[in-house]
């Protein structure tokens, strides 16, 4: 009577390949709706943080390029010149050096409204030796030879200064790859505590379901069919965590970008526009959300599954 029992159960369990008429853990269970909502929450904060990262390193990039292709002139006023004549031929210097594409004088006006957001606009600056600057612009490509410019200014135009920017690249540069550590770090954190929440999780179906593991494994079942059957269950959960968190965030750089738009043109969002760029993720950025989403999912199944075979282990 027990053999003919168990035949059928060794039939049902006895391989990896078959697949039960039911699971061997509830798919509808209070513990499974809370991991889904903390896998969605994780998931949320780690895309959150990627779309940000991308943001970051898009403006930093746009940043460097616009950096890179403008170089300053600063021209101070010196006793017995002329800075007017001064600025006239570091122009005229600049505009005749290969690569150059535009030079542009400030004037007296324009270079005191410059200072007004340090000295207000109550101070008259009409009596002080207020320096000069010309913008200059480059062409894309091999840069000019800025040594040969720079002997020609301080020989023809003394107290003029070339600036080139690279201080600024260079800060830039560090910040994007700043805002990519702390990004992976965030990233990090998110996997390591969907990781433990899992874990937690999986031992907890373990321990409610161990009756009937015990007796599967007892019959014949592999561990291997066990362990897939907590693996897809806990891969569900992920996909449904993930997708809904992705969801969530990719919603939230939408609502984010149309607020943008409507207020383009007021200070505030031009100095946003100034950090985060256009806020526009693009098709890479919407494209590592969704990556990031699928690796929480993985993530989920392939914890459960360590899980699950190292329990096995110690009820072999």
């Amino acid at each position: 009577m027990a053999d003919a029992l168990d035949r059928p159960m060794v039939e049902r369990y006895g391989s990896s390949d078959a697949r039960p008429g039911a699971s061997i853990v509830p798919t509808n269970t209070i513990a499974g709706r809370a991991l889904v909502a903390v896998v969605a929450i994780m998931t949320f904060l780690g895309t959150l943080t990627m779309g940000a990262v991308v943001l970051i390193v898009s403006a930093a990039s746009e940043w460097q390029s616009d950096v890179a292709r403008e170089m300053t002139i600063q021209v101070r006023p010196r006793d017995g010149r002329d800075i007017e004549r001064d600025v006239a031929r570091a122009a005229e210097l600049a505009q005749g050096t290969q690569g150059v594409v535009e030079v542009r004088p400030y004037t007296k006006v324009e270079s005191a409204r410059l200072l007004e957001p340090w000295l207000g606009n109550a101070l008259a600056l009409d009596d002080l030796p207020m320096p000069r600057l010309i913008v200059v612009k480059l062409a894309s490509g091999p840069p000019p030879d800025l040594s040969a410019l720079r002997a020609t200014l301080a020989r023809e135009v003394p107290g003029a200064s070339l600036d080139d920017h690279r201080g600024w690249v260079d800060r830039m540069r560090a910040v994007a790859g700043s805002a990519i550590v702390a990004g992976l770090f965030v990233v990090g954190l998110v996997l390591a505590a969907t990781i433990l929440s899992v874990t937690f999780a999986t031992r907890g179906a373990m321990a409610a379901n161990r009756p009937i593991v015990e007796v599967l494994h007892f019959i014949g079942a592999t561990d291997g069919y066990i362990a897939g059957q907590f693996q897809r269950h806990f891969l569900t959960l992920g996909l449904k965590g993930a997708a809904i968190g992705g969801a969530v965030a990719i919603v939230l750089f939408f609502l984010i970008r149309l607020i943008a738009d409507q207020f383009t043109g007021s200070i505030g969002a031009e100095e946003a526009s100034a950090l985060f760029g256009s806020f526009a993720l693009g098709f890479w950025g919407y494209m590592l959300i969704f990556l990031e989403a699928v690796l929480v999912a993985a993530v989920t199944a392939f914890t459960s599954r360590g899980v699950v075979v190292n329990t096995l282990k110690g009820i072999n």
